[in-house]
């Protein structure tokens, strides 16, 4: 295994010299900490105390953050005729029914985003193995079935992200590119620690989150005080 590059190893001995971050902190170290040439993702990877085969535990939704991802999204709707010039003028890179049917089939998806309207989704049902498989299939919980196509197109442009607990009980999710200002990031950052705080299930009586971990792409983990982190996003 490559040993780290001494931009790595800087990087970490800077958040090394505190065991945990505020919020704020812990957004203006993202930005302190970062050493590629690119514009890196800033993302927050959240430890929960779950068990997601519990079906009040399998959390997944989404969040249309304030101030965008700063990611650009390939989106598929499959929709009937009527509605293609719609999707299309919205935003999508490609809508209809048969053709991309056809192209799902093949298994090479170009997309990074599916979505589907209600009466579309037993067509589906023929590539619904293939798009499983992808994590593709469109599905009521993200968003991704809806009765509003173009509405929906709109709001995944503008930035709303999907969130959904692993296999372990965690939770990883972006909340902007590096080139955003620190005030956007950390807006963006607390609208998803408020989502991820009152999504806890009824369930569970002691301790939620667990962990909170900030990183940039190839950037090292800062982790947020906990206790912190949800009392700076209390109602």
């Amino acid at each position: 295994m490559s040993s780290r590059s001494k931009k790595y190893k800087d990087a970490v001995a800077k958040v090394r010299g505190k065991s945990s971050y505020s919020v704020t902190e812990g957004v203006k170290m993202l930005k302190e900490t970062s050493f590629v040439k690119f514009d890196p993702t800033a993302e927050v990877h959240f430890g929960l105390n779950i068990d997601p085969k519990k079906a009040d535990q399998n959390l997944r939704g989404t969040v249309a953050l304030p101030h965008g991802s700063g990611k650009k999204v390939k989106i598929a709707a499959v929709v009937s005729d009527d509605k293609v010039k719609a999707c299309l003028e919205a935003g999508a890179v490609k809508a209809g029914l048969d053709e991309l049917i056809e192209e799902f089939n093949t298994g090479k998806i170009n997309y990074d985003i599916i979505i589907a309207t209600p009466d579309m989704m037993k067509n589906l049902a023929k590539v619904a193995k293939t798009l499983g498989q992808k994590g593709m299939m469109p599905n009521p919980k993200s968003g991704t079935v809806t009765p509003d196509p173009v509405k929906t197109i709109k709001e995944l442009n503008l930035g709303r992200i999907e969130y959904r607990v692993d296999k372990e009980g965690n939770v990883h999710t972006l909340f902007g590119k590096l080139s955003f200002k620190e005030n956007q990031l950390e807006e963006n950052l607390k609208l998803i620690l408020k989502t991820i705080k009152d999504a806890k299930p009824a369930s569970i009586k002691g301790t939620f989150v667990r962990s909170i971990t900030l990183c940039s792409t190839m950037g090292p983990g800062i982790p947020l005080d906990v206790n912190e982190a949800l009392k700076a996003v209390s109602k």
